[in-house]
């Protein structure tokens, strides 16, 4: 879940500009975004490498269960006893 921006991280452009530095700083020590305002309306996020890293890990993550539910309701798939017997199998066949 996201969190609601604290006003500390709302920030708008021209900070940006003069303070990407302590932006960086701040990122890396406390891992929260930094909301981008431009002209009064929210404009950008800047997020940490680490945090969007993570993010984009649980998109994929998420993305292969969405695919694997579709394949089930069309049902596409293996039941866990047909799954697991045929895991034994292969196991068999490498000793």
């Amino acid at each position: 879940m996201i969190a609601m921006p604290s006003a500390a991280n709302i920030k708008s452009i021209s900070y940006l500009k003069s303070h990407a530095a302590q932006i960086s700083e701040d990122l890396a020590m406390n891992g929260n975004p930094f909301f981008i305002t431009q002209n009064g309306e929210a404009s950008m996020v800047i997020e940490g490498i680490e945090q969007f890293q993570k993010k984009e890990s649980l998109i994929a993550v998420l993305k292969i269960i969405a695919l694997g539910e579709k394949d089930r309701r069309q049902g596409n798939g293996l039941s866990a006893e047909t799954s697991r017997a045929q895991l034994a199998a292969a196991r068999q066949r490498r000793k």
